[in-house]
């Protein structure tokens, strides 16, 4: 729908039966909902599911609910799942064999038909990951059949932030706060003393069809100002920053730098941090069989470059410490990503920082290491 962002105000009952048009045009619809102590990705199919009324507290290697008491319904931060989850999914089966009577193998391919998802609630951060897996997975030479054919029928309602968390950094990484393009629809919350709502924009010819649907009002000067005014301020309240640098060239100057023994001493390399991170990638193959012998499968799983055997060669691994390991990881999501793809592999969602038990903090990381380089620059000395 080029030049075309037909907008409207829509309420909770507004919210409500989107859920319930995009389900009935055949779509899973994936939310935010309470479950088990957090804010998780989970089907939902009312606007009753969705958590009215919870914030989170986070911290470094810190995760809790705590009750709001504007009824607000997105006014929490990334939890601990990503879309990645429905996209690039943990874990797959890629084919199946089978052994006849007559002693002959027969293998087949796995072509279970993709879910048709409906994504309610993207941050912004979220969208920008989506769309740095899209070129990751679909956009080189080596497509992943699979993801696209997924992401193509998947249908994305953004939802700008209005409340970061303490350890947000999507400004720093042009992420957000505010929903770039992508989206179907766009939601901006406000609670005020006008009531409770939502300004609504749409993104695609398909965002267009599913709000003319909703019940609806045109969109007034008061509500598309202060939901503006929202998302510009929370842009000034981010719980974390990254320096102010090229961080491309800050992972590149800064390989030799003390930083990274410091940062070892803590890392338990447990891979919170990549299966979190809603741009992580990587996977291996895993091949089963039955007891007879006769029925093996292929599943395509999640693999961490914090793995020991993640990269071995017939003389052993190839990052055999932990060292080495976190250095590979932060120097490929900070610096080398953008030789590959073109762009940062962080969006500055703060997961990594939640979900490391040990409160392991990559902007921290980083202005560390910035730190000794101007240091070292001030001595003279050459990058490393």
């Amino acid at each position: 729908m080029p030049g075309d962002r037909s907008t409207a105000v829509i309420g909770t009952d507004g919210l409500d039966a989107l859920i319930r048009v995009l389900a009935a045009g055949g779509r899973t619809v994936i939310g935010p909902t309470v479950r088990d102590g957090a804010i998780v990705l989970a089907e939902i199919a009312g606007g009753d599911e969705l958590p009215y009324g919870w914030g989170v507290e986070l911290e470094a290697g810190h995760y809790r609910l705590r009750p709001r008491d504007d009824g607000a319904a997105f006014a929490h931060s990334a939890g601990p799942q990503s879309w990645k989850t429905y996209l690039h999914p943990q874990r797959e089966r890629q084919w199946t064999a089978d052994r006849g009577a007559d002693g002959a193998m027969t293998v087949t391919e796995d072509d279970t038909p993709p879910s048709s998802y409906a994504f309610l609630g993207v941050r912004p951060c979220d969208l920008r990951a989506i769309a740095v897996q899209d070129r990751v997975l679909s956009g080189g030479p080596h497509t992943d059949s699979r993801y696209r054919a997924r992401r193509e029928r998947a249908f994305l309602v953004a939802v700008e932030c209005t409340e970061p968390g303490a350890t947000c950094f999507c400004t720093s990484m042009g992420a957000g706060p505010a929903a770039e393009p992508g989206y179907d629809l766009a939601l901006t919350e406000v609670v005020d003393a006008g009531g409770h709502r939502f300004w609504a924009r749409a993104g695609s010819e398909e965002g267009a069809a599913v709000l003319a649907e909703l019940p609806r009002r045109p969109t007034d000067g008061a509500t598309e100002t202060t939901a503006r005014e929202r998302v510009a301020e929370a842009a000034d309240r981010m719980g974390r920053t990254m320096p102010e640098v090229d961080l491309r060239l800050l992972m590149r100057d800064t390989l030799q730098a003390e930083r990274w023994n410091d940062v070892a001493s803590r890392c338990l390399t447990c891979g919170n941090c990549t299966m979190a991170c809603p741009t992580c990638f990587c996977t291996t193959a895993e091949d089963v069989t039955d007891l007879t012998g006769d029925h093996a499968e292929r599943w395509r799983r999640w693999e961490s470059c914090f793995d020991l055997e993640f990269s071995h060669l017939p003389g052993g691994p190839v990052r055999a410490s932990g060292h080495s390991r976190y250095r590979q990881w932060a120097t490929h999501k900070l610096g080398t990503w953008y030789d590959q793809f073109g762009s940062s592999g962080c969006v500055g969602c703060g997961r990594c920082i939640v979900w490391c038990p040990v409160g392991i903090d990559i902007t921290e990381e980083a202005h560390a290491l910035n730190e000794e380089r101007a240091a070292g620059a001030a001595q003279g000395e050459a990058p490393s």
